[in-house]
Order: C-alpha cells, then sequence, then structure tokens
C-alpha cells in the first residue's frame, strides 16, 4: 500500500523498541500516524505499574514524533477472550501459549475495530513478519529476521485482517532497529523485550496460577511405576521439562536427568523418564486441530509442508493429511521431541505461513532416536 497523508494508521504502540520504530518509519513514509496503547490487565500492583512506566515510554516516543496518542483499556475483553482461554487449558493440564490468541482476538480482532473508530484505515504493529501478496489474496510471510520472526504467534488471525495491516520491521533485524532507535533519540533503544504472559509480564508462574486454580498434588513415578517423589500439580509442568521437578538423582541409578514424559490425569500421576533421548519423549506424529488456514483450505488430502510445533523451533519437515472433521494428522519426516497438547502445530511452505492448530494429541515413536540406536 501507498503511503499518502489522508491515509491513516493506527500503530500498537507498547511503549517497546520494537512499537516505536514502527511508528517512526510509518511516519516517514507519509502516512498519518496515530498511536494506540492498550491496558489489558489490571489485577494487582505489580501489572499496574510495569503498565504506567510502558504508557510513559510510549507517551515519550509519540511526543517526539509529534503524532496523537490513544488509550484504551480492554481488560475486560483480554480477561474474558483471551485470559479464561488460558485458564480452562491448564485445568484441562495442557499448556497453552496465550501469545497466539492474544494477538487473534485482542491486538488484531478488539483492537482493529476501536482503531476504525479512529478514523484509522490500516492498523500496524512491532511484530517481525511480514504481508505479501499473490493475485488478490494476502498472505503471512515470515520476517527477515529468523532468530526474532514471528509468524508463529500471528497465524490464528483472521484472513480478511490481512489486507489491513502493516508491519514495517518485516525487513529488519533487531540490531537494526535498536540503532535506529537510538539515532533518533529515544529513551527506550534498550529496553529489554518483554516476556512472560502476554499483557501479564514476568512473573512466579507457580504463585500465579495457584490465585486462580486449585493445586492438585501426586506422585511422580517412572513408567514402571516406581515412585520417585511428589508433584505439586499437574498443571504446572510441561512435558520434556527438566527444571524444577525435586527428585535429584536416585541411589544406585543412572546419573542422566529426568525429564517429564507425560502427564497421566486419569490418576493424577506424573510420569518422568531418564535421558534427553529417551524414546517416550519422541513422536513420530501428531493431531491438531481445530485448523485456521491463512489461505484457501487444502483440496488435497495429503501434502507436504514444514511445521513449527514451538517458537524458535527450525522448520520441520513432514506430511499433512487432512482430516474430515476440521483436524490435521502431521506426520514428520524425522521423530519429534516433547510435541506438547496445548502449543499450537504452524505450517509453512517455504516463507508462507499455511495456518495451523491446537495440538490435541501425538503419536510416539516407533523407532529409538538416532543417537539411542547408534549408542544400544
Amino acid at each position: 500500500m501507498s503511503a499518502n497523508d489522508s491515509t491513516r494508521v493506527v500503530v500498537g504502540m507498547s511503549g517497546g523498541v520494537d512499537s516505536s520504530v514502527a511508528a517512526l518509519l510509518l511516519k516517514e513514509q507519509g502516512f498519518d500516524v496515530h498511536g494506540l496503547f492498550m491496558t489489558n490487565w489490571e489485577e494487582d500492583e505489580q501489572a499496574y505499574c510495569t503498565a504506567a512506566e510502558d504508557y510513559q515510554d510510549a507517551r515519550q516516543v509519540c511526543l517526539e514524533l509529534n503524532i496523537p496518542l490513544h488509550k484504551v483499556n480492554f481488560s475486560a475483553e483480554y480477561r474474558q477472550q483471551v485470559f479464561q482461554y488460558f485458564l480452562d487449558e491448564y485445568q484441562a493440564n495442557r499448556t497453552p501459549n496465550p501469545d497466539v490468541l492474544c494477538n487473534r482476538e485482542i491486538k488484531f480482532g478488539v483492537f482493529l475495530g476501536f482503531a476504525k473508530r479512529l478514523g484509522g484505515e490500516m492498523i500496524a504493529t512491532g511484530h517481525y513478519a511480514r504481508i505479501g501478496k499473490q493475485g488478490e489474496s494476502f498472505r503471512l510471510l515470515k520476517g527477515k529476521d529468523r532468530r526474532k520472526d514471528q509468524s508463529y504467534f500471528l497465524h490464528a488471525i483472521k484472513r480478511e485482517v490481512l489486507s489491513q495491516v502493516l508491519f514495517p520491521l518485516g525487513e529488519l533485524d533487531k540490531s537494526e532497529v535498536r540503532l535506529v532507535a537510538r539515532k533518533n533519540g529515544f529513551d527506550n533503544f534498550a529496553k529489554k523485550d518483554s516476556t512472560g504472559i502476554c499483557f501479564i509480564g514476568e512473573r512466579r508462574f507457580r504463585p500465579f496460577l495457584q490465585n486462580y486454580l486449585p493445586a492438585q498434588p501426586g506422585e511422580i513415578q517412572t513408567p514402571a511405576g516406581e515412585v520417585l517423589g511428589r508433584h505439586e500439580g499437574l498443571m504446572y509442568y510441561t512435558l520434556g521439562q527438566r527444571q524444577g521437578l525435586g527428585i535429584g538423582g536416585q541411589a544406585g541409578g543412572a546419573s542422566q536427568p529426568w525429564y517429564v514424559a507425560d502427564k497421566r490425569v486419569t490418576d493424577n500421576v506424573l510420569v518422568v523418564v531418564q535421558g534427553h533421548e529417551h524414546p517416550m519423549l519422541y513422536s513420530d506424529a501428531l493431531i491438531a486441530g481445530p485448523m485456521h488456514w491463512l489461505k484457501d483450505e487444502p483440496v488435497r488430502p495429503r501434502f507436504r509442508c514444514q511445521v513449527k510445533t514451538r517458537y524458535r523451533q527450525a522448520d520441520q519437515a513432514c506430511e499433512v493429511r487432512v482430516l474430515s472433521d476440521g483436524q490435521c494428522r502431521v506426520v514428520f519426516d524425522e521423530p519429534q521431541w516433547a510435541i506438547t497438547p496445548g502449543q499450537f502445530a504452524v505450517l509453512y511452505q517455504a516463507d508462507e505461513c499455511l495456518g495451523g492448530g491446537t495440538i490435541l494429541a501425538s503419536e510416539s515413536a516407533s523407532i529409538l532416536p538416532a543417537a539411542e540406536t547408534a549408542s544400544a
């Protein structure tokens, strides 16, 4: 989309360096830029103080750019549309990724609606991703900076939104973004990237979750049923987890570390195995759904592509088998480690994000990983 003085773009201003540089670049391109700061969590003093500091950072940047900054509170929408999902998933002993739903429902949902009320024709964020166009169709593409690419978290946004979104940082590396911010005198040029739960931030996870869900302690066992200790509640653990198990080495046993291999809900048992290469930690395939497609749904019942089952994972070659119930079976070329229900399987063809779905189940590997086979 070409810029002109009458095209208003509303930029999601978080107070961080990415959204600040996004706003700067759009203004330099000639857009009529407005900033919009969202408050989405007000449950405690920590969140309130963090939001207040972030707002002041966003305000300082907007003053320097001479652009309006609006402020809106989406706490009710966030709690209903994102946080309740977060709690429901943990209560079901799955490991959710709230950032995906937060993008779909808040940043590219209610935010877009509010931006239109401000006269915005487009919205923009500081995500590291790109929008491509093929004919009349818009495509979600990976960001140039592969270490920061955020297309994984964006795969669930509605297709029709792509034509109304700008990602000014899509062609830049993070180091370039910080350099631009520093050259333009932004005080937040070295500000640490936000982490933790979307809009809630960093905090001690177990005490935070205990405020909303009761703990249900139980036994930690080996696959053979040997009791090694006690867990604080299955919801606090994720498949492949090594730290925080509290069982250490066992007398007369192997010295390899323990990993979470299964969460047995029926009898509230956390199953652990020793060694990163244990076959119980590997899967040949997964079931995901319901699938959300960013392009026309595949007409072929089977096709090859790449998949990510977690952020920052390298693309993994696979075959996708489309099922009749809106789900997919993803069969890996190579067994994959610690496939986690509740996370997302996101599909790619080279740089293009095809869409994805929630991981519902995995199928255990039928062969030992190469490293273990060689040592057997």
